[in-house]
Formats: C-alpha cells, structure tokens, sequence
C-alpha cells in the first residue's frame, strides 16, 4: 500500500484507497494509523500520547465552511461597506479557515495571537512603506471571529453541532494582541474649527460639508441624498439612500437603498439647511435625482477626500478625513442636549453605546465641568461658618469645670 506524504507534517495519503494515515514517534518507537480523512489523523496525531489508540470524532464544520455559508446567508443584510471591510480583515484569519470549529480552542487562538504579534513587531514589518499607519493590535479581526462565531451559534444550518461550543476568544486574547501604543487623535471637529474649513472649500463641497455636519450624517449619505426625499413644503428631510464606494479606487459603485442600520431618518429643515438645499436647486438636472453631483454624475469618495483635505490643509485646523463632521456634531449635540438621547436624535445611532462613542467628551469638557463642580463646592463652604466645627478654648475650659 502506497502512501504519499501530505502538507501536514507525519500525515500520508493513499490516493487508491483515499485514506489517510499519521505516523508518531514517541520515546523511539514510531506508532501508525490509519484513518477515513484528514482530519482524523491530524487529532490523532496531536492527542496520541503512545497509550490511546481512540480517536475523538470531529463533528463540526471548518471554518472555511462557516464563512461561506455567512458570506450566502448574512451579507445580503449587510451595507456594501461593511462587506468589504469584513472580507479585509478575514485574511489575517484565513490560517484557521481549515480547522473545525471545535478544533478552533482558546489555545489555538492564543497561538494565532502570538504568531501575528510577532510578525507586526518584526523589523520585516516595521520597516515596511507604511510610513506611520501601522498595525497597532489585533481587535478587529478577533471581533470578526466573534462576530463569525455567534453567527454560527444562532444559525439553524449549524444549530445541532454549534449547541456545546463556547467562544474560544477571551480577553487575553485582546491584551495578547497589543503590537504598539495607538496614536491619540480627536475624531470630532469643533464648532469653530469646522467653521474655518468650511470657509476654505469649494462651493459645492462647501454645501456638501455643511450639510453632513448639520445633519450628524455620514459622508455617504449626504452624498446620496436624492431631491425626493427633500419636502420644502413641511420642511422635512429623510435620510434614505447612500453612496456604495469601491474601497480600493474609492469610485462610485451605487446607490444603496437604505443606510446601515436600514431604517429612514427623518430631519428637521432648518434655515440653514433649507438655504444650502435652495442652492443647490439650480443644478437640479432632469432625470437625475441626485442633489450633490457634478454634472449629473453621483460624487466620487475620492473626489470628496481631495477636496476635504485640502479644505483642511489651507484652514490649518488639526483634523483629517470626513467622518469628523459627524463624530462633531455627535459631541456638539451632547454638550448641549446634556445627554445621550440628543447624540441619537441627530445622528440616528440605535446603540447607546455607539452614541456615547460618537460624542466622547474631551479634557477641555471635563475641566470645564471639575471646575464648576469645585466653584460648588466652594459656593456651598461659603454659606456656612467657617469655624462652625471648632470649639472655643473658653468653652472648652467651662466644660471641663
């Protein structure tokens, strides 16, 4: 019977009888068995200790398998973004795509850890042309796993094999994965920092930087907003459709259906608005029905960030990118509203927490607010004796007679 080695190490294929078998050595002597697959044989040979000829049964699905099945099932639900996002950062996670899930254990995590971290801290990696975007930890592709995971937990494809697993990423996990300090940058702009950036764009994405501000929208959205969800009679504006960007050449792809979270937001018109919405009317083209535009064609990511950055580059103010229009508004919301339920009436978050995130509060907010505390504090000192907890010598002297 002939027997012909495998990728994995110890393991051999008979490619006439398509069966597999794994060679140990243990102590000098060498044990051999065969096995109906693989993957059989490649527990066998991880669990064999020269005793135990048993073999555990592996009844679960790879997590190639579990991908895909996600990728038909899920990602119809998903926005176009969130997608491709997910698809990047799977490649990292393509080393344990093989394993079955129940083979994924917290060891083989920890293993996957340490093996990333390495490379990410090698000289190989940091000398690389990424300039100062590099990578600082592994968060995001182990939220994806979790993600995947509970995926697989709640599906009734995978009901039965998935009852018994528990997810193998702990918090370890997300320490393990540190690979260097994340640089601090404040992702909300200022009030009077976006007025100066406003001031050095170019009219239209003047209008179109305005209004994603005004309204806590993302870029895509204000960049999709069609004239029939513009009601100047009741003065109301919905957020509906948004722009799907290719993520590699940042060009138009299409026009989505709903945002993220799938649900309409409804906007109050205010003056401002309705001025930058009046402007934009003289470039109203028939047959198309979008209201920021060139010429009839739907905005380019790439355009967009062109013109932003240098927008920020000439008013000098220290932020970068476009989603800081709504990360400020979030903030600007919360510091006036006084809470949370002001960030997700204008940003239109379901999630609490992903508000809070939105609308973190700086150092300047939290002096201003320890300030006052203290100018209380002393206020109320005030209003009492100073020396109302102090017991005068006379008195002392009477009541020790």
């Amino acid at each position: 019977m002939s027997f012909k080695k495998t990728r994995m190490e110890g393991v051999f294929y008979n490619s006439q009888t398509g069966k597999y078998m794994a060679r140990k050595t243990i102590l000098g002597k060498q044990h051999k068995q065969t096995f109906e697959n693989e993957a059989h044989a490649r527990v066998w040979r991880a669990t064999f200790d020269g005793v135990k000829s048993e073999v555990k049964v592996l009844t679960s699905s790879t997590l190639r398998h579990v991908w895909k099945v996600m990728q038909e099932k899920h990602f119809p639900l998903l926005a176009g973004s969130t997608k491709e996002i997910w698809l990047r950062r799977f490649i990292l996670l393509k080393d344990l795509e093989e394993f079955r899930m129940e083979e994924i254990t917290t060891s083989k995590i920890t293993s996957w850890v340490e093996k990333n971290v390495k490379f990410f801290k090698s000289e190989e990696y940091q000398n690389g042309t990424r300039g100062k975007s590099k990578r600082c930890n592994l968060d995001n592709e182990l939220n994806l796993f979790t993600t995947i995971f509970n995926w697989y937990k709640s599906s009734e494809e995978f009901e039965a094999e998935a009852i018994n697993l528990s997810n193998p990423v702990k918090v370890k996990h997300k320490r393990g994965g540190f690979v260097q300090v994340k640089a601090v940058k404040d992702k909300a702009i200022t009030l009077d920092a976006a007025l100066q950036f406003f001031a050095c764009l170019k009219p239209l994405y003047r209008d179109l930087a305005i209004f994603q501000f005004y309204t806590a929208s993302r870029v895509s959205e204000a960049a999709g907003l069609q004239w029939s969800r513009v009601d100047f009679e009741n003065r109301r504006i919905t957020i509906m459709e948004t722009c799907r960007w290719d993520m590699t050449n940042k060009m138009f792809i299409e026009l989505n259906k709903c945002p993220k979270n799938k649900e309409a937001r409804p906007i109050f018109m205010t003056d401002e608005l309705f001025d930058i919405l009046k402007r934009r009317e003289p470039f109203r083209i028939a047959g198309n029905d979008f209201v920021f535009h060139v010429e009839g064609a739907p905005l380019n990511y790439s355009t967009i960030q062109l013109n932003f950055r240098e927008g920020q580059r000439i008013s000098k103010v220290p932020y970068t990118g476009t989603h800081i229009l709504r990360h400020g508004m979030a903030k600007l919301a919360r510091s006036i509203g006084g809470g949370l339920d002001a960030v997700v009436a204008m940003t239109g978050h379901k999630d609490y927490k992903l508000a809070a995130h939105y609308s973190k509060l700086d150092g300047e907010y939290q002096k201003e607010v320890s300030q006052r505390i203290m100018a209380h504090v002393k206020s109320t000192q005030m209003g009492e004796s100073k020396f109302s907890n102090v017991v005068s010598i006379g008195s002392f002297k009477k009541a020790k007679a």
